[in-house]
């Protein structure tokens, strides 16, 4: 009999709420899945939503195989609670905590760009550059080249100006920009990243299913303890809303 994965997969990085359960790759359709708002009412909803997904499938949290989450860049209260909740629930679950795998939220653009062109038949790109909206007058951008519907990274996420953005793989025929950044920025942008194709596309926990079977075979997951954001930009203090997301994970695991 083929063992099934199990994966519980969320992100909270933009103003999006994004939870997903399911056994991931690129054809598996979550099992259940849920969006809403993020931002700062995340941490108030993310764990209810966990749960609520697990019970419809019947999962508990010490059946999975691994928790992933969206480690960044994006929001700092978004992706700090991530990691925390990722944290508690994986320590809670077993003695010697679940596997975490903390995957780039740029990785999960650039995944989400390729399922929408591949969902209207249109032709993979050769490179997607996957640009988002940093705020503070800012970009986070990474690119990563398509080989069999496998998305290699070419390059470590960055942050800078929009007129300072310029990709690892100079544009070619079979480049798309993908992400938020262009609607904020795209005049700013540098006349050859705007003769790109654009594909609008954000960080999903469906798109960080469909990567975590990938992920897992690379030997990406860590322990709980490792599990660690991915800020580029300074860190700031700790927030409320993070602590309050910390005690709720700890609440969870001893009831």
């Amino acid at each position: 009999m083929v063992s099934v994965s199990r994966f519980l997969v969320f992100d909270t990085s933009t103003d999006t709420l994004s939870v997903a359960v399911g056994a991931g790759g690129l054809v598996a359709a979550p099992l259940a899945q849920y969006s809403g708002v993020g931002g700062a009412q995340a941490s108030a909803t993310l764990i209810p939503q966990i749960q609520t997904l697990l019970a419809q499938v019947g999962w508990r949290l010490n059946e999975l195989d691994a928790i992933v989450f969206g480690r960044g860049p994006g929001a700092f209260t978004g992706v700090r609670t991530a990691c925390a909740v990722a944290q508690g629930l994986a320590f809670a679950a077993r003695p010697e905590g679940l596997p975490v795998l903390p995957l780039d939220t740029l990785w999960a653009v650039a995944e989400a760009a390729r399922a929408a062109l591949a969902a209207s038949g249109q032709a993979m790109p050769q490179t997607i550059a996957a640009v988002l909206d940093a705020r503070m007058d800012e970009v986070y951008a990474a690119t990563y080249r398509l080989q069999d519907q496998t998305l290699m990274a070419q390059d470590a996420p960055r942050l800078c100006r929009p007129e300072d953005l310029h990709l690892a793989v100079p544009p070619v025929t079979g480049t798309v920009l993908a992400g938020n950044a262009a609607a904020v920025y795209g005049e700013r942008f540098d006349p050859a990243l705007r003769a790109l194709p654009q594909v609008q596309a954000l960080p999903t926990a469906t798109a960080l299913l469909r990567l975590a079977p990938e992920a897992l075979a690379r030997g990406l997951a860590v322990t709980a303890a490792e599990a660690q954001p991915l800020y580029v930009r300074d860190k700031v203090a700790q927030t409320t809303a993070e602590r309050e997301a910390i005690k709720l994970a700890q609440a969870m695991g001893g009831a």
